[in-house]
């Protein structure tokens, strides 16, 4: 098999735009939602089972984390009785729904898709609010969730299409078979898009989907269920159970009737999920549970000598401190040649002074608090690590802001070791350990020298160095002269492997195939003779 040339594949599929903020009328519709959601802060959300509202003794609090005295609302909490509730539930709406056509289960998913276009600033709004997510940042994570309706319905119905091979006396059809119920474990710092992109996938393919959101974007989550209800999914086929992982995410990873586990979210949680789901297979459930986790990153971008630096510079900035690096895929190491070392680490720092701090609901602002208190004490943890083990030659101060919310500034340590805890330990936050190479050899040894294979990026200008980098560089998605941050349903799927993940990647054609199983129908049409109807 030969490569195939760049560019010889064009895009089939029209991702939703993203907001150009710099055209007025986009300015307003946002300033607007804001101040409508700032309205309806301190709302209170039940846990939905089979369509039905459902309270419980415990609730989850939820706060602005930009001004953590502010409430962005409450939510059930729920407990194992509740999952158990969900899973008769399903199981008694999965099968028709599994029967209805492929077309028809798609229809609704694009109808989900034109809710959330309806309610589109709204839905930002409440990103900003309960995820600390700035504008640019809030808006394209809805723009992704309205792409993995439109992607998974549009997959959903290939998969649906005729398959197989026939020859003369004898027909054969390839099939795909939903699993049955699907447990979605999603994280908080892609709230909406992720949980709809694991949701959808599931509902698309015929399955039954229980949404478990994390505690700290239950709320948005609950906008989900509503929309989904207001698409026509079936209110057996759709549950909402926000609570902890330790009580109902567990509940849902052992149930007897759960047959497939979708996750997102820390290595160490991905790592027990999937060893949990494999000790109950085949003992108190009848077949082997799947397991789709994407768990993580430690990625790095390479600053060839020859890179345009103005170019790097951005790209490492945007890829590490946009939203406060709590992304899966942000750039939290760079590996610098030599050569141009100094120069680049000088305009990194600066770049890096001049970024906007402030809350999330301000336009301006590029990095705002990290998510909780938890996060914000184990960044800060990673810090004093950093004055340790190199040299820190950037710490922006907050200042007042830190008195009000969870705000940690951007903070760039140079001199790192590649065997650093700096270098080897995914952090979540806006941490950046700059390394010196001697080559490229040494720039590729370092980059591959960690646990994790999601993202990483190099910026040259050469020819033969991005073809070593295609070749060379371990990862599930790698960017060329670009941000390595950003990745579009359908464009650039995502997903990586080593530590980063199980499965295959999100918004691409293989995602689906997770969610079914195959079966081939192969008839005799020579028989003689037919049975007469009944």
């Amino acid at each position: 098999m030969t490569d195939a040339p760049p560019g010889s594949c064009p895009a089939t599929f029209a991702n939703e735009p993203h907001v150009d903020f710099s055209i007025q009328a986009n300015r307003d519709a946002m300033r607007s939602a804001i101040e409508r959601v700032r309205q309806k802060l301190g709302c209170h959300c039940p846990l939905v089972i089979n369509g039905n509202p459902t309270e419980t003794s415990n609730r989850i609090v939820s706060v602005i984390p930009y001004d953590f005295a502010v409430e962005v609302g409450t939510t059930a909490s729920a407990e194992a009785a509740h999952a158990d509730q969900a899973v008769e539930a399903a199981r008694a709406a999965q099968r028709d729904w599994s029967r209805r056509p492929a077309a028809e289960r798609a229809e609704r998913l694009r109808r989900l898709a034109d809710l959330m276009r309806k309610e589109f600033f709204e839905l930002a709004a409440w990103e900003v609010f309960e995820s600390a997510k700035p504008w640019r940042e809030a808006t394209a994570d809805v723009c992704e969730a309205i792409d993995f309706c439109e992607y998974y319905a549009q997959e959903a119905q290939r998969l649906a299409s005729c398959h197989g091979a026939d020859v003369p006396g004898e027909e054969n059809r390839f099939v795909y078979l939903p699993r049955g119920i699907a447990a979605v474990i999603a994280p908080w710092n892609f709230p909406l898009a992720i949980l709809t992109g694991m949701t959808a996938a599931a509902l698309a393919t015929g399955n039954a989907a229980i949404m478990k959101p994390a505690e700290q974007s239950s709320v948005i989550a609950s906008h989900l269920m509503r929309l989904g209800l207001e698409a026509g999914i079936p209110p057996g086929v759709l549950h909402y159970l926000p609570g902890r992982g330790e009580e109902v995410g567990a509940a849902l990873v052992e149930h007897p009737h759960v047959h497939l586990i979708a996750f997102t979210g820390s290595r160490d949680v991905g790592l027990a999920i999937h060893a949990r789901a494999a000790a109950v297979s085949g003992r108190s459930c009848k077949f082997v549970k799947k397991v789709i986790a994407e768990m993580g990153g430690k990625n790095a971008i390479v600053v060839d000598r020859d890179a345009d630096l103005d170019e790097a510079v951005a790209g490492v900035v945007y890829s590490a401190f946009g939203f406060q690096g709590q992304k899966c895929s942000a750039c939290s190491r760079v590996v610098v040649l030599e050569d141009v070392y100094d120069a680049f680490l000088h305009r990194l720092t600066e770049a890096t002074r001049s970024l906007p701090v402030g809350p999330a609901e301000e336009p301006a602002t590029i990095v705002s608090a990290v998510i909780d208190e938890e996060a914000r004490n184990r960044i800060l943890e990673y810090i004093a690590i950093g004055r340790e083990e190199g040299r820190e030659v950037l710490g922006v101060d907050v200042g007042d802001f830190a008195k009000r919310g969870y705000y940690v500034g951007p903070h760039i340590f140079a001199d790192i070791s590649p065997e650093a805890r700096l270098a080897q330990e995914e952090i979540f936050g806006p941490v950046l350990a700059v390394l010196k190479a001697s080559d490229l050899d040494e720039a590729f040894r370092i980059v591959n020298g960690v646990d994790y294979a999601l993202t990483g990026g190099i910026y040259s200008r050469s020819p033969a160095h991005l073809d070593r980098a295609r070749r060379e560089i371990e990862v599930g998605n790698l960017y060329l002269n670009r941000g390595i941050t950003g990745a579009l349903v359908g464009r650039q799927p995502f997903g990586g492997f080593k530590l980063s993940g199980i499965g295959s990647k999100a918004g691409g054609q293989d995602y689906l195939l997770q969610y079914v199983l195959p079966k081939t129908i192969t008839e005799n049409t020579m028989r003689r003779g037919f049975a007469p109807p009944e």
